[in-house]
Order: C-alpha cells, then sequence, then structure tokens
C-alpha cells in the first residue's frame, strides 16, 4: 500500500514540475541563432511530408520568405513570440488544415479546479466581427447593460483593429478564397486572445453606441451552487440524442432532420460538423422517414460546417446520389512510407500506449500495403477512394445544398461533388474549403526542436473525384445568394429564404402545367 501511495505522490511531483518547467520555459527568451534552425526545420518538414506544397505559392516565392524570416531574427524571443513571425509564413502556403500551433500556458490541477467554479470571461455576450470592427450581438446575462450593437472598441487598451490584423495573419482558407476569413476570425478571436493573454479574471473594455463611448469593466463570474452541481451530474444520454449527435457544451444537435412544409414535401437536414458519430444509423432512419414521407424537395444545410469525416460524407452521398459513384480520387503522398507518419501514439498517457504499442506493428504494415507507388507518384487507399453503390432508400427528388464561408474541408468535397455530377443545386457564397481538393486526412505533428511549437501537417493531398477548374478557388455556388453578413440586427436567413422561394415558383409551375 505504501510503495502505491509513493508511486503517485510521485506523479504528482512530476505533475507539479511538469507544470512549472513548461510555464517558465514559456517566458524564457530563445537565442536567434536556435530559432533560425527551427525555421530550417520547418521547411525541411514541410518538403518532406506535404504532398502539394507549392500549389498556391511557387518555390522560389516560398524560398525567399523562409529567408526573409531567418534575416529578421536577430534578436531572442519568446516561444509565442517567435509564432507570431512564423505563422504568417506558413499561412502564405494557402492551405487551410496548415496552422502553426502555440506553445500554451498549463495550469496546475488547483488552478484548473478553480478555473472550472468560474463562468468564461468573454462567453457572456456573443460577438461579431464584420472586417476589423467587433460588435455585440447579444448579451446573454444583461451584463453592463450593454445592448446589442455596441461596438467594442479595445480590449484592455488594445485596439480591437490591431487585434484582428494581427490574427487574420495567423491562418489562411485554401487557396485564394476570401470568404472564409471573416467567419473562422469570429471563431477564433477569442481563443487567439487567450493563448496572447492567458485566462483573465477581468478586462476593461472601450465600447461605442449612438456614438457615446464608454469604458466599461467586465469580470468572470462565479458559478452558482446549483449550476456547479448540475455539471457534476453526468447526464443521461438517450439512444435518440447519440444518433442525432447532441452536444451537451451547446445543447444542441450536431445533426438533424425536421419538415419545413405542413404537407412534408420539404426535407432539411442541418449537418453542424461530420463528426462520424453514429452517423450510419442517423442517415438510414432520417432517408427512411423522408421515403415514407414523400418529399419531393431535401435541402441539405452544411453552413458553418467546418468538415470531418470522409467516411460520414461518403455514407451521405450514398443517399443522394442516383448511380454507382467514387467519391474522391486516390490521395497522394510524398512517399510510399509517408502513411507511417501519422501521429499513432500522440495524445496518450505512458500507459494507454503500452497497450496500444502492440498494435503497432500491425499499423506499420496495414499502412505500407495500402500505400502505392504510379508514374513517379505515391498513393493511398484510403476506402472513400473506392466506388460505392447508392443506397436502396436513396432520395430521388431535387436536392439543394446551403453552403459559406465557414463551409469547409469535407463540406466542400460533397460539395465539389454534387455540383459537379449536376446532382445538387449549390446555395449561398463560395465555400471556404477549396474546390479542387485539399491537404488533411491524417497528420504528421512536428515539434520544433528549440522553441517547441507544434505544426501538424496533412499527409494526403484529398479531391473529389471530379474535374478540376484549377481556379484555387472554393465551390462557386450555382445561385449566389448574399448572407447579409455585415447586418448584426437581421435575424432573417436569406439563403433559405431563396431555395423556399425557388420551390414554392417551383410547385406553382408544376400545379399550373398539372391544371391547365
Amino acid at each position: 500500500m505504501k510503495s502505491v501511495l509513493f508511486f503517485f505522490l510521485l506523479l504528482f511531483v512530476f505533475s507539479c514540475n511538469s507544470v512549472r518547467q513548461n510555464n517558465l520555459f514559456l517566458q524564457k527568451k530563445i537565442p536567434a541563432s536556435e530559432l533560425r534552425e527551427d525555421v530550417d526545420f520547418t521547411y525541411k518538414k514541410l518538403k518532406r511530408f506535404h504532398p502539394n506544397l507549392y500549389w498556391y505559392i511557387s518555390k522560389p516565392q516560398l524560398d525567399k520568405k523562409f529567408d526573409s524570416l531567418k534575416k529578421i531574427i536577430t534578436e531572442p524571443l519568446t516561444p509565442n513570440q517567435f509564432y507570431l513571425k512564423l505563422s504568417p509564413v506558413i499561412a502564405s502556403i494557402k492551405e487551410g488544415h496548415l496552422r502553426l500551433r502555440t506553445f500554451p500556458r498549463q495550469y496546475s490541477k488547483s488552478e484548473q479546479k478553480e478555473l472550472k467554479t468560474k463562468k468564461p470571461l468573454f462567453a457572456m455576450m456573443d460577438y461579431k466581427i464584420i472586417d476589423n470592427r467587433m460588435f455585440v450581438t447579444d448579451n446573454k446575462q444583461n451584463f453592463g447593460n450593454i445592448k446589442p450593437g455596441t461596438e467594442i472598441l479595445t480590449i484592455n487598451n488594445e485596439n480591437i483593429s490591431d487585434l484582428t490584423e494581427r490574427y487574420r495573419r495567423l491562418f489562411s482558407s485554401d487557396g485564394y478564397n476570401k470568404t472564409f476569413q471573416k467567419y473562422f476570425i469570429n471563431l477564433t478571436f477569442f481563443n487567439y486572445y487567450t493563448l496572447e493573454n492567458g485566462f483573465l479574471d477581468s478586462a476593461k473594455l472601450l465600447t461605442k453606441l449612438d456614438n457615446k463611448v464608454s469604458e466599461i469593466i467586465i469580470r468572470r463570474q462565479k458559478k452558482t451552487e446549483q449550476e456547479l452541481t448540475k455539471e457534476k451530474v453526468q447526464p443521461k444520454v438517450t439512444s435518440f440524442q447519440k444518433i442525432q449527435d447532441y452536444d451537451f457544451d451547446s445543447k444542441s444537435y450536431n445533426r438533424s432532420l425536421k419538415f419545413l412544409s405542413s404537407d412534408s414535401s420539404i426535407a432539411y437536414i442541418k449537418i453542424k460538423t461530420f463528426s462520424a458519430t453514429l452517423s450510419k444509423a442517423f442517415y438510414s432512419e432520417s432517408f427512411s422517414k423522408i421515403r415514407k414521407a414523400g418529399s419531393a424537395y431535401l435541402i441539405l444545410d452544411i453552413r458553418d460546417n467546418l468538415g470531418g469525416s470522409l467516411s460520414e460524407i461518403n455514407t451521405l452521398y450514398s443517399y443522394l446520389s442516383d448511380k454507382k459513384f467514387t467519391l474522391i480520387k486516390v490521395p497522394e503522398m510524398t512517399s510510399k512510407t509517408s502513411g507511417m507518419h501519422q501521429n499513432y501514439f500522440r495524445g496518450q498517457t505512458v500507459f494507454s500506449s503500452i497497450f496500444t504499442a502492440i498494435g503497432y506493428p500491425f499499423f506499420l504494415a496495414g499502412n505500407y500495403l495500402m500505400s502505392s507507388k504510379k508514374e513517379h507518384h505515391y498513393y493511398f487507399r484510403e476506402f472513400v477512394s473506392r466506388p460505392t453503390r447508392p443506397k436502396a432508400n436513396a432520395f430521388k427528388g431535387k436536392i439543394y445544398v446551403l453552403v459559406n464561408g465557414a463551409s469547409f474541408s469535407a463540406s466542400s468535397i460533397i460539395s465539389s461533388k454534387l455540383k459537379y455530377e449536376k446532382r445538387a443545386v449549390i446555395v449561398g457564397e463560395e465555400t471556404g474549403g477549396a474546390n479542387d481538393g485539399t491537404v488533411s486526412g491524417v497528420n504528421n505533428t512536428v515539434t520544433l526542436p528549440n522553441s517547441k511549437l507544434t505544426l501538424p501537417i496533412g499527409l494526403f493531398l484529398i479531391r473529389a473525384n471530379i474535374e478540376f477548374e484549377n481556379k484555387g478557388l472554393g465551390v462557386i455556388p450555382n445561385f449566389y445568394v448574399d448572407p447579409d453578413f455585415a447586418n448584426i440586427r437581421s435575424s432573417e436567413d436569406k439563403i433559405l429564404k431563396w431555395v423556399l422561394d425557388d420551390i414554392d415558383f417551383r410547385k406553382s409551375v408544376n400545379e399550373k402545367m398539372n391544371n391547365p
């Protein structure tokens, strides 16, 4: 018993020391020579693993960017100061999945426990960033009597415009797309801010409403005993919630089906993310319901869907296609062994990795056998690159797909395939993900040796099985509908309204033809 207690005491001490050393390293300034070594290391790994590195930027251009970065690094920098310099160079590759990761501050168990008793500081209100300006769209708790429409000018004396400009340089869309930026900065702004400043207990805001400028201090609120008790109770997950992929944090479903007309002629499926969680069950049930209802129209809403599982979109496509199909081309990679460099052990504990190691030889062998070479190119036989038959109860009617700048990765792949095959009408704005493919699938996350920053590098070039446009753009909708992004007060869904109006028009035409 004493030995067990001693073991756990050692783990506790080690954990405390690890947190302390981590946070001390964050403050340490790394010599310029070592940072330049990290720059070279980054470029070397990108050339080794990235399957289409010079897709949107030429080799001479990228060479120059890395060389220029080394020239300006003449003074020691902290890891996160270095991150702000290296990230824009990574972003210039214009590959949306490729983003450098910062070296985050760690928190002790006591700090983590304390944070759990408090509400997120900036989550008490909803915000929207338009260009480089931030507006409050909803004040859930009526904190400080801040009204919707209020502009936030500064946070702790830093201009919002300066912050957004800085953060926009840290990521990119696929290719030359312009719609992705405005959505992604809204999703990530406070993530970047917290990475820079840590979990703050308060913040000073300079606000403006009706030409009146005010200074407001917002403070992190304590959770009530009732809220803490509720969090401790593990909610019972029903089979319905599992199939709909219920998210307890947002208290909403990641996928759902409903009918938008009293006669059930219009089926509407909303997919927030392609998580793959019980997706086969969801689509089987949903399309059975749609067939029984006799729906003539299907609206597939994948706006704000940043992607996810290739397996799930292949399953979904099998309910939309009217013929045998191959969803994607066989993924390309840089060498026959690229697939072996997936992060097999990443994210595992010491104990779990011991058991995982048993399967490692089979993992290596499987990846090697699934890899092949043809005409100086290397390929990986991903199963969704094989022919698939449509489901027996596949939808036969007219399909509309709703997209916007936050439709990314897997969302763009299925949209481009549906558009190419003329199986659906794409409505909305250009997708954030490229029409001609993306680099993702699986990653090799490399750690820079001196700064300890991490860079997940996609190993596979994933492309829909279509003829490519080679324009470096997202999926261009058949019908562009302005989502009125800049209007912070309107709640009207203009894209969905356009589709419903189009369906009404088609119905009226059909009625006239049937009743001359």
